[in-house]
C-alpha cells in the first residue's frame, strides 16, 4: 500500500533550519508550531496516508502546547508505530525537497540516518532528493521550503 505526503513551511528569522532531523546552517529556519521539519512532516503524512489515517495535525495538533517545538523525528516514530500497531511494516520512503537554498546534498546521508533510525528502517530505504522551483512562485522567491514524500508498506 502506498501513501503520499506534502508539506510546506515559510522561512522565519531566529529559528534553526531542521530538515530530516538535521540542523542545517542557513540564514533562516522554518516557521511552525513544531520544529517545522518540512521533510519529516511530509514523510509522516505519507506513512499515515498508507492506511487512510488522519494527518499529523490530528495526532499532533498545532494548538496543543505539548507539541510546541516538538522534534519532528518523534512525529515519524509515532507514524511508524501506528502502522505497526495495525499489522503493517514500512518497506521504503521516497521524498523530494523543493528549495532554492540551502543545498541539501551535503546533508543527505545524515538525514537518511536520522529518518531511518526514527522509522526503524535501513538508511538505504530512505530516498531523499532535492530540486529547485526554478525561481518560480514562493519557493522560487526563497520564502520557504516544500517537501513531498511517498511511503510503501506491506502486511507484517
Amino acid at each position: 500500500m502506498i501513501g503520499f505526503g506534502y508539506d510546506i513551511h515559510r522561512f522565519k528569522e531566529g529559528r534553526p533550519l531542521i530538515l530530516g532531523g538535521v540542523e542545517i546552517s542557513h540564514t533562516h529556519g522554518l516557521d511552525g508550531h513544531s520544529d517545522a521539519d518540512v521533510l519529516s512532516h511530509a514523510i509522516a503524512d505519507a506513512i499515515l496516508g498508507t492506511l487512510g489515517l488522519p494527518d499529523i495535525g490530528h495526532w499532533f495538533p498545532p494548538g496543543d502546547p505539548s507539541c510546541k517545538d516538538i522534534n519532528s523525528l518523534l512525529i515519524l516514530e509515532k507514524a511508524a508505530a501506528l502502522i505497526r500497531e495495525r499489522g503493517y511494516e514500512l518497506v521504503n520512503i521516497d521524498s523530494t525537497l523543493v528549495a532554492e537554498a540551502p543545498k541539501v546534498l551535503p546533508h543527505r546521508e545524515a538525514m537518511q540516518k536520522k529518518i531511518a533510525e526514527a522509522l526503524g528502517l535501513a538508511p538505504e530505504r530512505i530516498g531523499i532528493k532535492a530540486t529547485t522551483n526554478e525561481l518560480l512562485g514562493a519557493i522560487g522567491r526563497q520564502e520557504g521550503i516544500a517537501a513531498m514524500a511517498v511511503a510503501l508498506i506491506k502486511q507484517a
